[in-house]
């Protein structure tokens, strides 16, 4: 069984969002469909599923990763169902305003909402939610992982992770780092990279990833996490400096670029991306939409798309996703008490 990952996703680099919204212009042809396929031949767990156009919540502003990768999804499933998949972008609280909707949705397959890490991570930076994060919705399938990358600034005189930690650990609290905020995925990855080395430095928040970056670009933080597709052209020019990367192995893109965890062992954070329903939606329509989701995600040309923002490909059940987020849940709960982070009203 393929190990469970996280990490976050960046969006400041937007050629790569074209290259995947290219080929969604190609699906307006409908063809024969594959559930009806299933449905002919007695194998279809839902058959009659769906009957009319489907919404697909994203909990997230235009043009980010919870907004383009439903349409990839929403654009095969319309392909191969017949039926209209629309994407309801609802943004506002960190995800919280889009997950209640979805929440508290009719349970009938017609709701889906995709989520990233902020949705097992907002049970602890926010004290009352609108909705139970695992009794009031239903898994359904995990589809993508993404990893992160530390770079530093040119001038910092670190040129390897070990130099870096060697040079933090002879400067307490003198180094600072920036992040898109609390519960980002680069906050996230930073506060797992002090527990584990013991090192102390200064956390300079920001209100999004443009501006993070913009702050290690200019050199008023020394260093950085990002995603790995926003940071590459600035590793490439030289304007940035890549010293590890936060999944488990080395990202082919950048081979030369070791894994944290060759260095920290146990070190490991991905973004994840997967798709919920509302609580009590029937497990035939919840085992149907797993098997296109993973089918979608499988097809070569989708594997292509997502490789080129950034993204591996995995193929959750939706017993192993629940299972995830409880780990994940448990995972971070401590890295944020921990951390010092009180919950907001």
């Amino acid at each position: 069984m393929e190990a469970a990952r996280k990490t976050t996703f960046n969006m400041q680099h937007r050629h790569g969002w074209r290259t995947a919204l290219g080929g969604l212009a190609l699906l307006g042809v409908v063809g024969l469909s594959s559930g009806a396929a299933m449905a002919a031949a007695g194998s279809d767990p839902a058959p009659g599923y769906p009957s009319r156009p489907i919404r697909f919540i994203a909990p997230t502003s235009p043009g980010g990763a919870n907004d383009i990768l439903p349409r990839i999804l929403g654009a095969r499933m319309t392909q191969n169902w017949g039926q209209h998949v629309v994407v309801d972008l609802r943004p506002g609280a960190g995800g919280i305003v889009g997950t209640e909707i979805a929440a508290r949705a009719a349970p009938d397959g017609y709701t889906l909402l995709i989520v990233a890490n902020g949705y097992a991570l907002n049970p602890f930076l926010i004290r009352k939610l609108p909705y139970d994060t695992i009794k009031d919705l239903d898994r359904v399938a995990l589809f993508a992982v993404a990893p992160l990358v530390l770079v530093v600034h040119p001038s910092t005189p670190a040129q390897t992770l070990q130099e870096l930690i060697a040079f933090a650990k002879s400067r307490p609290g003198q180094l600072n780092y920036g992040t898109s905020g609390l519960g980002s995925g680069g906050w996230l990855s930073i506060e797992l990279f002090k527990k584990m080395t013991g090192l102390k430095m200064t956390h300079i928040p920001y209100k999004g990833a443009g501006q993070a970056t913009a702050a290690v670009l200019g050199n008023q933080v020394h260093m950085l996490f990002t995603s790995s597709l926003a940071a590459a052209p600035y590793i490439k020019s030289g304007r940035l400096r890549a010293l590890g990367v936060t999944s488990a192995k080395r990202v082919p893109s950048m081979k030369d670029v070791p894994a944290i965890v060759e260095f920290i062992p146990g070190y490991e954070v991905l973004n994840f991306f997967g798709v919920l329903v509302p609580a009590g939606t029937p497990k035939p329509i919840i085992s149907k939409l797993n098997a296109e989701i993973n089918r979608i995600t499988g097809l070569p040309d989708v594997h292509e798309q997502l490789a080129a923002l950034g993204f591996e490909r995995v193929n959750y059940t939706p017993e192993q996703f629940t299972e995830y987020v409880k780990s994940e849940m448990s995972k971070w709960s401590t890295i944020i008490r921990e951390a010092g982070i009180k919950a907001n009203q």
